[in-house]
């Protein structure tokens, strides 16, 4: 994934490029409004508001007029009123500075799958059958008494069933937040769905990491969805309270 990072403080841009570069994105650093709007195409723009010759909000302006970029303003500028000028400028999300890497990272995840949003149908893992139009689950047939947060929930860990889906992604995509007193609630749901789909499928626990979903025993492979091994190994015991 091409990000482009327009920030005209070197040392933050050199830190923030090099948790981009291990995490595997292909960045370019420009220090300058101009520049950035030169700067050839990218999947992601992480634009800072305080540049030398224009104000960020300009760049952004400039940027969604030509194209349906994602657009992360990542600023020290934290009134409420400076987020919404972000956001009515063209910014798909505003991040205030300082933030942790993971925080931002799960955001531009976020962002993009809103801006590429997965097509509807159904998934099938082992023998629960999820099917996202209708908003519903089913196990062996019965349908699944889940709540809305349990079922986004649920379409999120299916839609990648097998790979561990990280904590802050899921409070982020579900509550919209990754401030730490959601990690609770988070829980505590992921408890509740568990017990509801016993039988079906299995939310396991990485410990520090996330969670991810995988067939119950015995009902074969991850279905349609392509999940991975039950049995793959540095996953805990299911946890309503791991971390």
């Amino acid at each position: 994934m091409k990000v482009l990072l327009v920030e005209d403080d070197l040392r933050f841009a050199r830190v923030l490029g090099t948790a981009l570069h291990r995490a595997g994105y292909e960045l370019t650093h420009v220090g300058t409004a101009t520049q950035a709007l030169a700067a050839a195409p990218a999947d992601v723009v992480l634009l800072d508001l305080n540049l030398p010759d224009w104000d960020g909000l300009h760049v952004c302006r400039q940027l969604r007029a030509r194209s349906e970029v994602v657009i992360i303003v990542l600023s020290a500028r934290s009134d409420e009123g400076e987020r919404i000028a972000g956001l009515r400028a063209g910014a798909d999300d505003y991040l205030v500075k300082p933030f942790g890497f993971g925080e931002l990272q799960a955001r531009i995840e976020a962002v993009l799958r809103r801006a590429r949003p997965r097509p509807a149908g159904v998934r099938e893992i082992g023998t629960l059958r999820v099917d996202l139009d209708r908003h519903e689950a089913f196990a062996g047939g019965d349908r699944l008494p889940l709540n809305r947060k349990e079922f986004q929930l649920l379409a999120l860990l299916s839609g990648e069933p097998g790979t561990v889906l990280r904590r802050d992604r899921l409070m982020i995509e579900v509550w919209n937040t990754p401030w730490p007193g959601t990690a609770r609630t988070l829980d505590v749901h992921i408890a509740r769905l568990r017990a509801k789909l016993e039988g079906a499928a299995h939310v396991e626990a990485v410990r520090g990491v996330g969670y991810r979903l995988v067939p119950a025993s015995g009902t074969g492979d991850a279905g349609r969805s392509g999940a991975g091994d039950a049995g793959a190994s540095g996953v805990d015991e299911p946890d309503a309270g791991a971390r």
